[in-house]
């Protein structure tokens, strides 16, 4: 018989610590905060919004003029916000790229 949680539970998600940490690491990819969003050229990239248990990020699949398509994420750990800002910075590279 497997126990793989040792008799302990992991720290609670503190939204409140993990939304300024990922804002940090979204101005570190270069991208300026306009209240709850991040742009880069003016174009919003992603949208934040913090509850009381989660964060909630709408992340656009394409870097467009318009309104973008999103693709949506919940956070609920810090695995969850450290998977997000890699895909950022994974679309950041492409869109550079795409430049």
């Amino acid at each position: 018989m497997s126990n793989d949680d040792w008799g302990f539970a992991p720290p609670p998600y503190n939204t409140e610590q993990a939304l300024l940490q990922l804002q940090r690491a979204l101005r570190d990819c270069k991208l300026q905060a306009r209240g709850n969003a991040f742009e880069l050229k003016g174009r919003t990239v992603i949208e934040l919004d913090r509850s009381t248990d989660s964060i909630d990020a709408r992340l656009a699949r394409r870097l467009v003029q318009s309104t973008p398509e999103w693709d949506r994420y919940t956070l609920k750990s810090a695995a969850d916000q450290r998977k997000l800002i890699d895909e950022v910075k994974k679309r950041l590279a492409r869109w550079t790229d795409e430049d």
